[in-house]
């Protein structure tokens, strides 16, 4: 089968910068050649100090704006406790309207970080799960039709219309790190979204063959699918400053028993500070040789993944720009799929 052609796109981190720094940063992701822009819906960053949370909402709208041919999206929002599904249904509907053909919805059960601090006492994840899929259905129902009444076990709708809606629907892609919200990608997404740094196994002998699984069940497979992943990236020629960018998101070294319940970025980031750069810098591809850092990230490109959206760890985003898009970006193209 014919590999799909790469799309290489660059992850706006809205934890770590304000938001007109963030959008500044995103536009010179067009210049220098990426493909596509997503941005996390946060209401709460990973740290307290230092740390940004900007609303994607608007700030897609003004990243549309401001540039003209990558594709923009969220790479996680949760339609399901902040928002109401339908208010999403609306809002992407809007921006596909505005930016016809360059708007993507990312979904996924969420974090208790950002939903808890709104008093919601955070269920478990069999209801999660539930209240995803059931939110998919709604958002999928009103871009579908008109004067809906939806009736399910969390949203209810009475003759609900959304009146603005672009030609062509905006795509959906699910993200996910275990099997069921995997299977759930593949029944019902345009895309699949996950994160890299993890284990081999996890992507060959779990997620991917659960995608597979939910694809089949209606009648397609994965080729007929984004799949993207989150690349973690420290890229420098200086390799101390690649090691050192890594502790800023010490966080994502956490084990999941380690973060779980933990619902304030000050604790959050107490614990990620206390791990050794050792620990920080297991997510990421850490390297100063682009053919290095080319041949790890290539073996993604042989698992299936064909979006790769770069997220790098530094406090001087232009640099990793500006060096990416000499060094790295040109080589992953002249590969030849991409």
């Amino acid at each position: 089968m014919t590999q799909k052609p790469l799309r290489l796109g660059y992850k706006a981190s809205s934890e770590q910068f304000a938001p007109s720094e963030l959008l500044a940063y995103a536009v010179e992701a067009e210049q220098v050649g990426f493909d596509s822009v997503f941005i996390s819906d946060h209401l709460q960053p990973w740290r307290h100090t230092g740390g940004h949370s900007p609303a994607a909402l608007p700030w897609l709208g003004a990243l549309g704006a401001r540039t003209e041919r990558i594709q923009i999206g969220t790479s996680v929002l949760t339609p399901t406790f902040r928002y109401h599904p339908a208010v999403i249904a609306q809002a992407f509907a809007t921006l596909g309207c505005l930016f016809p053909g360059r708007v993507i919805l990312g979904v996924g059960s969420g974090e208790s970080l950002n939903e808890a601090p709104l008093g919601l006492e955070w269920p478990a994840g069999k209801e999660r799960f539930a209240r995803l899929k059931e939110a998919l259905q709604l958002i999928d129902a009103l871009w579908s039709g008109e004067r809906v009444n939806f009736d399910g076990t969390y949203y209810q709708t009475a003759n609900a219309t959304i009146y603005d809606r672009p030609e062509q629907k905006v795509p959906v892609y699910v993200a996910a790190s275990g099997p069921a919200a995997t299977r759930l990608a593949g029944r019902v997404g345009d895309g699949f979204i996950t994160t890299s740094g993890k284990p081999r196994e996890l992507y060959t002998d779990t997620l991917l063959p659960a995608l597979d699984e939910g694809a089949k069940k209606v009648g397609r497979t994965v080729h007929d699918m984004d799949l993207m992943i989150e690349m973690k990236v420290s890229y420098d020629h200086d390799a101390a400053r690649a090691l050192e960018d890594t502790r800023h998101w010490g966080a994502l070294a956490l084990s999941s028993d380690e973060k779980t319940g933990v619902e304030d970025p000050m604790e959050m980031e107490r614990l990620a500070d206390a791990l050794p750069v050792e620990r920080t810098k297991s997510r990421w591809i850490v390297s100063t040789e682009p053919d290095e850092h080319v041949e790890k990230i290539m073996q993604y490109v042989e698992w299936g993944f064909t979006h790769l959206v770069f997220h790098a760890p530094g406090p001087d985003q232009s640099r990793f720009l500006q060096l990416y898009g000499e060094e790295v970006l040109p080589r992953l193209r002249n590969i030849g799929v991409a």
